[in-house]
C-alpha cells in the first residue's frame, strides 16, 4: 500500500492552513468551509475547537476536510460563536491523531487551544530543555514547545503568556488561538508564513489564505504584518507588537507553488504572478516548437504565460484525473508502473507528431520529471522540452515546508545537463534567480535588500537553525513526525 500517489511523492508540500474568527453564530461552520479552500495547504487531519462562553468543543480527525466536518452531528457538537482550526501535512513518520491541532491544554486562566503553520527552527533545543524542568510532552509536534512556554510564563493573561513564550521561539509561524476571552493571531518577525484578516459582517476571520475568506463571502481586510499579533475580544480588533521590527522575508515559493492561484498574498494575485513567472520564462529561454502544455493542474498559470509570451499555442497534451484517491494497492511491480496514468495520462490526439514545451512549477526528486517526459514521448510527441517556473531547488526547507533532505534534491547532485539527461528531455531550462524576481516586480534579486525568503534556491537563510547546529548534524531538515 503506497500513502502517497508516485506524482505526489515528487512535490514540496507546504504543511498547515490555519482559520480562526471571533462572534459568529455559525463559527465552527465557517470554520469548516474555510478548512476546506486550505485543504491543498494539509490533507492529512483537520481539526477544530469551538467556545460557547463556557466550555470549549474540539474534534479531530484524520483524513480530509469533508471526510468528518461534513458530518451533521460533529458540526452540532461544536457550538458556540468562536473557533479556531487546523489542516495539517505530516512530514515523516505515522500521521497520529495526538499531532492533530488544534493543540488544547488547560491553564490556570482557563481553557487554551493553538493551531500552528511553519516550523520551529529552535523546537528541539527547547524541547530538551523543557523535559529537564519538567514538562510531559503528549504530541511530537513543534506547536507543543509553545504551549509549554506559555505554562511556564510569568505573565497571567493568554495573550501576556503567549507574548512571552513566541518571544522565546525561531523559525516561521503563523499561529491562531482561542481562549476563553479571545482569538489571537501572530506573524513571525519576518513574516515568511502567510496570515490575512478579513472580515464577515461585524465578525473578524484571520487565516492563511484569502481564497478562504471568498468561500465565506468575507471581505479581505490585509495581510497581517510581520512579527504582529492581532487580539480579537469583545472590544473589537487589538494590534499589539511584540517584537523588534525586522525585514520581510516571505516565502517566494508560496507564488510559484504552495497558495492557492485565487488567492491575494502581500497585495499580489498569486495566479498573475504565476503567469508572469510564465512569460519571464519564455523571455528566457523560449525554444522552437508547437504546443506549450502545462504540467496539470500546478503548471496551469505560468504555461499560459510562457505561450502568451512566446505566441505557442497553449493546449492540455496532459489530462489530469481529479477523482483518484491518495491511497491505492500495487501488489506488482507492472501494477506500479501502471498506476502513473491513475492521475496523469497524455492526450495523444493532441501532442502526437509535435514539438511540446512542458511546464512545470519545480523539480524535486527528478522522477515525476522523468514519468512525464516518458509518457509524452510514448504518446508520439517528437521532441519534449522542460520548462521550470523556479529556479534549481538545492537546498532544503527549514521553514515549514517538507523538503527531502539535501542528498535527496536532483538539482543539488547534477547539473542542469546531468538533470536534462536524468529526465529524458530534449531540453531543460529553469527560471533564473533575477528572472523570478523581474517576474515579482522587483528589477532583480538584490542580495543586500531582499524582500523574500529564497532559501531553498540560495542556502541563504534568513532564520538561525538552531537545532541542526546544536546537534552538530549538516544542514537538513527537521525530521520528526510532525511539524506545524
Amino acid at each position: 500500500m503506497l500513502t502517497t500517489h508516485p506524482f505526489d511523492d515528487d512535490k514540496l508540500r507546504e504543511e498547515c492552513g490555519v482559520f480562526g474568527l471571533y462572534n459568529h453564530p455559525q463559527a465552527a461552520a465557517i470554520t469548516a468551509l474555510g478548512l476546506h479552500a486550505l485543504q491543498h495547504r494539509g490533507q492529512e487531519a483537520a481539526g477544530i475547537v469551538s467556545h460557547d462562553g463556557t466550555s470549549f468543543h474540539l474534534q479531530h480527525a484524520l483524513g480530509l476536510v469533508g471526510d468528518h466536518f461534513s458530518n451533521e452531528e460533529v458540526m452540532k457538537g461544536l457550538k458556540g460563536p468562536h473557533a479556531i482550526g487546523h489542516v495539517r501535512y505530516a512530514t515523516t513518520g505515522g500521521t497520529l491523531l495526538r499531532n492533530v491541532q488544534p493543540l488544547y491544554a488547560d491553564f490556570e486562566f482557563g481553557g487554551f487551544a493553538l493551531a500552528h503553520n511553519g516550523n520551529l527552527t529552535n523546537a528541539q533545543t527547547l524541547r530538551r530543555q523543557l523535559v529537564r524542568r519538567g514538562c510531559l510532552f503528549q504530541s511530537t509536534t513543534d506547536t507543543e514547545v509553545i504551549v509549554h512556554l506559555m505554562a511556564l510564563a510569568r505573565g497571567g493573561s493568554a495573550v501576556d503568556r503567549m507574548i512571552e513564550a513566541v518571544r522565546q521561539v525561531e523559525g516561521a509561524f503563523s499561529l491562531v488561538a482561542i481562549s476563553p476571552d479571545e482569538v489571537i493571531g501572530v506573524r513571525d518577525p519576518l513574516g515568511v508564513r502567510p496570515l490575512v484578516l478579513g472580515k464577515l459582517g461585524d465578525t473578524y476571520i484571520m487565516t492563511s489564505e484569502t481564497c478562504a475568506l471568498d468561500i465565506v463571502g468575507a471581505d479581505y481586510i490585509r495581510d497581517i504584518e510581520p512579527g504582529e499579533m492581532v487580539v480579537l475580544n469583545a472590544d473589537g480588533m487589538h494590534s499589539l507588537r511584540p517584537f523588534q521590527p525586522s525585514s520581510r522575508r516571505f516565502c517566494i515559493f508560496e507564488y510559484i507553488y504552495f497558495a492557492r492561484p485565487d488567492s491575494v498574498m502581500e497585495g499580489l494575485s498569486v495566479y498573475e504572478s504565476r503567469r508572469r513567472i510564465g512569460m519571464e520564462l519564455a523571455r528566457e529561454a523560449g525554444v522552437p516548437a508547437d504546443l506549450v502544455v502545462p504540467v496539470p493542474d500546478s503548471g496551469v498559470p505560468a504555461a499560459l504565460g510562457y505561450a502568451a509570451q512566446s505566441g505557442v499555442s497553449f493546449e492540455l497534451g496532459i489530462i489530469r484525473n481529479h477523482y483518484v484517491g491518495r491511497t491505492f494497492i500495487e501488489p506488482t511491480d507492472q501494477i506500479r508502473h501502471l498506476g502513473v496514468k491513475l492521475k496523469h495520462n497524455a492526450n495523444r490526439a493532441m501532442i502526437e507528431g509535435k514539438r511540446v514545451v512542458l511546464v512545470d512549477d519545480s523539480i524535486v526528486r527528478g522522477t515525476t520529471s522523468k514519468k512525464i517526459v516518458e509518457m509524452v514521448r510514448a504518446a508520439g510527441a517528437k521532441e519534449v522540452h522542460m520548462r521550470i517556473s523556479s529556479p534549481p531547488t538545492s537546498h532544503p526547507c527549514f521553514y515549514g515546508i517538507d523538503t527531502p533532505e539535501q542528498s535527496k534534491l536532483l538539482a543539488h547532485r547534477l547539473s542542469v545537463e546531468e538533470m536534462r539527461e536524468f529526465i529524458g528531455a530534449d531540453s531543460l531550462a529553469f527560471i533564473s534567480l533575477d528572472g523570478l524576481y523581474r517576474a515579482m516586480g522587483e528589477e532583480k534579486r538584490n542580495a543586500d535588500a531582499l524582500t523574500y525568503c529564497d532559501a531553498c534556491f540560495t542556502g541563504d537563510y534568513p532564520i538561525s537553525l538552531t537545532d541542526q547546529h546544536d546537534s552538530g548534524a549538516t544542514v537538513e531538515p527537521l525530521r520528526v513526525a510532525a511539524r506545524g
